[in-house]
């Protein structure tokens, strides 16, 4: 059993277009279990990259979230994103209590009667840009816009404040150096606006999901106020950030595959299982997410991880594991080998709003390609702009032409 290892420098900012970080496969391959430096926090930490020991510290309670907070943890934005109250750093039976009453207002047959909706949306925001002629920004005209007008409508979010909520929510994704503050004050803002906005839910339920979260039973137990205002702040961020930049994602992967592209089209009723492969193909995000802790001394893939010590995982190593994936560095989308996917997470902090996501994306690339038969890139990809100043990665431009 190994208890000593080399530190490795990670800065994880890998932004050419949606190759996979170099850096991220030398671990997976050389070093699997790695103690690694990332660019904000004290000390170091462990990094998990193999599905088996992914899936393992992600469902293990002897990895807490809830025992790093108040720590400044290695990480890899200036301030933390998470807020203590929130879900994405509570362990069990806390976890599995706020989980409860947070899928009595967000259920799969509540997304499911979204779709006729989010189709009538997606239906308007292409035929914009049909109007608008050949180029197009796809980015412009759906992704950044669908993701965002869907939440909004589930929490019933007032038109005017969007803009405002949507500015936020990037501030806090935010790298480099100089943004520490609008991080904090986007946080800030967020805790602000959703405080005032549960409350008058509480006193005045809706049809809405904030109103069904603040009066969603468990027994007598109801979300406290600061755990009901943490919760539609993190249902907003996540309901729409990931999805705006995956739409652009896999639109950009499609359009680049034309073989594979090819394939979708003669088969659109296979469109659920490709999504699955293009989201775990596309590295969306730039090195990984929340540490966890190690509450107790624990043997890791044959590295001794000391009670105290943080671990990470990174969710799309995993998702190119070669044990769990034949040929995981090609994109096929017929394939059928391979456990789930890692894209939406794992184990108890999978995301909530998973079903939301796949729904969105399935009617708007399904209906994309439908209308659009001979959609393609309009540009050479080498002149797309891919975002550098955020966790999140994905072209800030997206021209097609049909």
């Amino acid at each position: 059993m190994t208890t000593t290892t080399p530190v490795w420098d990670c800065p994880f900012h890998h932004t050419d277009g949606l190759e996979f970080d170099p850096l991220l496969k030398r671990l997976l391959t050389e070093a699997p279990i790695a103690r690694i430096r990332l660019p904000y926090g004290a000390g170091e930490a462990w990094l998990a990259t193999r599905y088996e020991d992914v899936k393992l510290v992600t469902t293990d309670r002897r990895f807490s979230r809830a025992a790093g907070i108040g720590r400044d943890l290695p990480r890899m934005t200036p301030a933390t994103i998470a807020q203590a109250e929130s879900i994405n750093l509570m362990d069990p039976p806390e976890h599995n209590r706020l989980r409860r009453l947070v899928a009595q207002g967000f259920t799969n047959r509540q997304v499911e009667r979204m779709r006729p909706r989010t189709q009538a949306i997606v239906d308007g925001f292409l035929d914009e840009m049909e109007e608008h002629g050949a180029p197009a920004d796809l980015a412009h005209f759906l992704s950044a816009r669908l993701p965002l007008h869907t939440i909004c409508e589930l929490l019933e979010i007032p038109t005017p404040d969007r803009d405002r909520l949507r500015a936020w929510a990037v501030a806090m994704m935010r790298m480099g150096p100089g943004s520490r503050e609008g991080q904090e004050e986007a946080k800030a803002g967020l805790r602000a606006y959703f405080t005032a906005l549960t409350a008058e839910r509480r006193a005045h339920p809706g049809e809405d999901l904030v109103s069904a979260l603040a009066t969603a039973r468990d027994g007598e137990d109801l979300l406290d106020p600061d755990e009901l205002a943490v919760m539609a702040m993190v249902l907003l961020v996540t309901g729409h950030d990931t999805s705006t930049y995956q739409l652009s994602n896999i639109s950009y992967t499609l359009l680049s595959h034309p073989e594979q592209l090819a394939v979708l089209r003669t088969e659109p009723e296979a469109l659920p299982r490709a999504l699955e492969e293009l989201l775990r193909f596309i590295p969306f995000r730039q090195g990984p997410g929340i540490a966890r802790i190690a509450t107790e001394d624990v043997e890791l893939g044959g590295v001794l991880i000391r009670a105290g010590e943080p671990v990470h995982v990174s969710y799309l190593t995993a998702n190119r594991d070669p044990a769990a994936y034949e040929h995981p560095d090609e994109l096929r989308l017929d394939r059928t080998d391979g456990p789930v996917n890692m894209a939406f997470g794992h184990g108890q902090h999978r995301c909530l709003g998973s079903h939301l996501a796949l729904m969105e994306l399935q009617v708007a690339i399904g209906t994309l390609l439908r209308r659009f038969p001979r959609l393609r890139l309009a540009v050479d990809p080498a002149e797309l702009d891919w975002n550098s100043g955020s966790i999140w990665r994905f072209p800030q431009t997206l021209p097609v032409a049909w």
